[in-house]
């Protein structure tokens, strides 16, 4: 399985387990939406800065998201 797959995962694991939407997620994140669900399909490759934004908004760290 590749990161982006990998990273998109757990991204929407952690997501539903904190029972946010991709909307609610996004605002958190500061992210929009269509990139979130993009990033959960492994649409995406984002930037190591997004992984950290991502992260601090899940309270887990970027090699959390990334493993």
């Amino acid at each position: 399985m590749d990161v982006r797959t990998r990273l998109g995962r757990n991204v929407r694991r952690l997501r539903e387990a904190k029972g946010w939407s991709q909307e609610a997620f996004a605002h958190e994140a500061d992210i929009h939406r269509t990139y979130i669900s993009d990033i959960e399909r492994g649409a995406r490759n984002p930037t190591i800065m997004v992984v950290e934004k991502l992260a601090h908004s899940l309270g887990v760290t970027a090699g959390e998201l990334l493993g």
